[in-house]
């Protein structure tokens, strides 16, 4: 099923509202698939559409802010598995954003249901070169990042 919406545009149903898109990230065109949590019948929350609307006009403020974070959790991460210590070379010492950036890739973006959390929530998954398997999710709360984590936590 295909639907046209006015704020999302054209979106297929696929166990909620997909469609892949390109979005500027970090001064490059990227691919990637935006997720609307929605039932079949097509009817958006109010929330989702303030939330990523939001989005969109911040979004080169917002990808700076969450760059910072992307990089504080990978160092966090590799501290608690002990590769401060001990080499392993899908941890590698990292100290700026411009080398954790070599190291992501933005997969997708999601938009919960609105009352999932008070206020605008977006998500977006990403792909990773120290966690193949699981990737890295972010979760964004009016417009500050409330988590980093596993892809999990966004979808």
């Amino acid at each position: 099923m295909i639907l046209n919406d006015s704020v999302f545009g054209e979106l297929e149903y696929e166990y909620g509202w997909i469609k892949d898109t390109t979005i500027r990230f970090l001064g490059k065109e990227t691919g990637i698939t935006l997720m609307i949590d929605g039932e079949e019948d097509g009817n958006f929350d109010e929330e989702q559409y303030v939330a990523y609307t939001s989005f969109m006009q911040n979004w080169e403020y917002l990808q700076q802010s969450f760059v910072q974070s992307i990089l504080d959790y990978y160092k966090q991460r590799r501290h608690e598995l002990g590769y401060d210590i001990e080499v392993n070379e899908n941890y590698p010492l990292v100290e700026t954003i411009d080398k954790i950036l070599e190291m992501v890739d933005l997969d997708g973006i999601v938009v919960p249901y609105g009352d999932m959390c008070e206020g605008r929530d977006i998500r977006f998954t990403l792909n990773c070169t120290w966690d193949t398997e699981n990737g890295l999710g972010i979760r964004m709360l009016n417009e500050i990042v409330t988590e980093v984590g596993h892809q999990d936590i966004a979808i």
